[in-house]
């Protein structure tokens, strides 16, 4: 897209500026999401390792179920 409109009495886009902002909220929003992702992945680890130890040690590990939690 450029920054140059034919109908517009300065030439110039209307939409250009919307343009921009998205194009900045979508980088920003890829960032928030890559980091996110990380996180989450190093939190899987962590719960894999606490897992592996629980099953070393004798004690069961429950399934996963949204029955049991508190409300």
């Amino acid at each position: 897209m450029e920054n140059y409109c034919a109908f517009s009495k300065n030439h110039k886009c209307l939409k250009w500026m919307d343009y921009q902002l998205t194009l900045f909220e979508l980088a920003e929003a890829d960032e928030t999401c890559h980091g996110n992702w990380i996180e989450i992945q190093r939190l899987y680890a962590r719960i894999d390792v606490l897992e592996a130890i629980l099953r070393e040690s004798g004690i069961d590990i429950p399934d996963e179920t949204f029955e049991d939690l508190p409300e």
